[in-house]
């Protein structure tokens, strides 16, 4: 079994007193009965990752920033800083195995940020990633059939609801899969598109459970 606790990198960037940039970044931290070293192995993982998106916020959004609020006051136009934040969710953690997304927020000016999901599955007894063809051992079209029960699902979805994603949904379904993208529940494995995937961005992040089977 895991424990799990939050760590976070965050500051407020400012350009001649005014809010440039602010960004929030949290990581989680994990302690494990099943192996030590294994947890140490995925705790590298986050911190790595966490320092690299500081990084990129200090010196790449915040020149950006900068810029933009230049441009802003030339035009006086209200200024808007740039927000960067970054949040994690854990959906499953039972035995040696935990799952999680980590959604990345990056607002730049315009109408409306961005989000971009990222997920992980861990097997804690031995510090690897677990990958989705683990689930389906035995089915080598497991891709064909994922996305197949997808699109079934969609077409469900449409009929409560029209509209609510693109007419071209059965190839953009495809073209854009990810096998990386996906995450457990207790309930089954939940297959996730990034927005504007497959969908307009007021569908938000498009979702789908395949349950587990008994």
């Amino acid at each position: 079994m895991q424990t799990i606790s939050k760590l976070t990198l965050s500051d407020t960037m400012y350009f001649q007193n005014t809010p440039a940039l602010n960004y929030k970044i949290d990581y989680p931290q994990f302690t494990s009965t099943c192996s030590r070293r294994a947890a140490a192995a995925v705790n590298s993982f986050y911190r790595l990752r966490a320092k690299s998106l500081e990084t990129y916020c200090r010196f790449t959004l915040y020149p950006q920033a900068v810029t933009d609020l230049k441009q802003l006051q030339e035009d006086r136009d209200p200024l808007l800083g740039f927000e960067f934040l970054v949040t994690f969710q854990v959906t499953y953690n039972s035995g040696c195995v935990v799952s999680l997304y980590m959604d990345q927020y990056e607002f730049e000016g315009g109408a409306h940020g961005s989000t971009q999901r990222t997920s992980q599955t861990w097997d804690f007894s031995t510090g690897k990633r677990m990958q989705l063809s683990d689930f389906y051992p035995y089915n080598p079209s497991y891709r064909e059939e994922i996305q197949n029960q997808i699109q079934s699902g969609i077409g469900r979805r449409l009929e409560q609801e029209p509209s609510t994603y693109f007419e071209d949904y059965p190839e953009l379904l495809r073209t854009t899969f990810n096998a990386e993208s996906f995450y457990l529940t207790p309930e089954g494995l939940v297959i996730y598109y990034q927005q504007y995937d497959i969908a307009p961005y007021s569908t938000g992040m498009p979702q789908f459970l395949l349950p587990f089977k008994e």
